[in-house]
C-alpha cells in the first residue's frame, strides 16, 4: 500500500477473498457492484465474510503500527495503482501516516463515493488533534461491536 508521502509498504491483513484477475479488477467499486468488485460476483470466503463484517481482518495491521508504517487513526492506505489515478487534490490524503481507522470509517463507512471518503480524510487532516484521535478510537469500538463491515 501507499503510506505517508506515497512510500510503499506491505499492509498486513488476513486474506478474506478469493483471488481475482489481478490488475483487471476495478480500482473502486461502482455503485451496485458486489464486494468482489464485479457485478454479481462475491469473492469473499466463508470465513472472510465473518472477518470483514467484524473488521477482524484488520487486526494484523497492528504490526504495521508497531513498525511505524501506520498509525491507529488516519486515512486508509490506498493501493499504489489507486494513487496513480488520484486527482491532484486527492494526494493530500498521503500527507499523514495511514491509519487502521479514521473519520470516514465511523461517519461514512458504507459511502460508495470516493470523493466523499477523501473529503472526510481531509477534514481529519485539517482538524487533527490527539483529542480527535481519541474520539475516533472511542467511536470505532461501537462500530466494531455492531459488525457493520463489508
Amino acid at each position: 500500500r501507499a503510506g505517508r508521502d506515497g512510500r510503499v509498504f506491505n499492509l498486513l491483513k488476513f486474506r478474506t477473498m478469493l483471488p481475482s484477475d489481478g490488475e483487471a479488477a476495478p480500482v473502486r467499486l461502482a455503485p451496485g457492484c458486489a464486494p468482489g468488485g464485479v457485478e454479481g460476483v462475491d469473492r469473499r470466503t466463508r470465513i472472510g465474510r465473518i472477518l470483514r463484517r467484524t473488521s477482524l481482518d484488520e487486526l494484523p495491521q497492528l504490526l504495521n503500527v508497531l513498525r511505524g508504517e501506520m498509525s491507529l487513526v488516519g486515512p486508509r492506505p490506498p493501493l499504489p495503482r489507486e494513487v496513480a489515478a488520484y486527482d491532484v487534490w486527492h494526494r493530500r490524503r498521503l500527507s499523514m501516516k495511514p491509519g487502521i481507522t479514521g473519520l470516514w470509517q465511523i461517519e461514512g463507512r458504507h459511502e460508495p463515493e470516493f470523493d466523499r471518503w477523501v473529503r472526510k480524510d481531509l477534514e481529519y487532516i485539517d482538524h487533527w488533534s490527539p483529542w480527535l484521535d481519541i474520539k475516533i478510537l472511542l467511536r470505532t469500538i461501537p462500530a466494531l461491536l455492531r459488525a457493520e463491515g463489508r
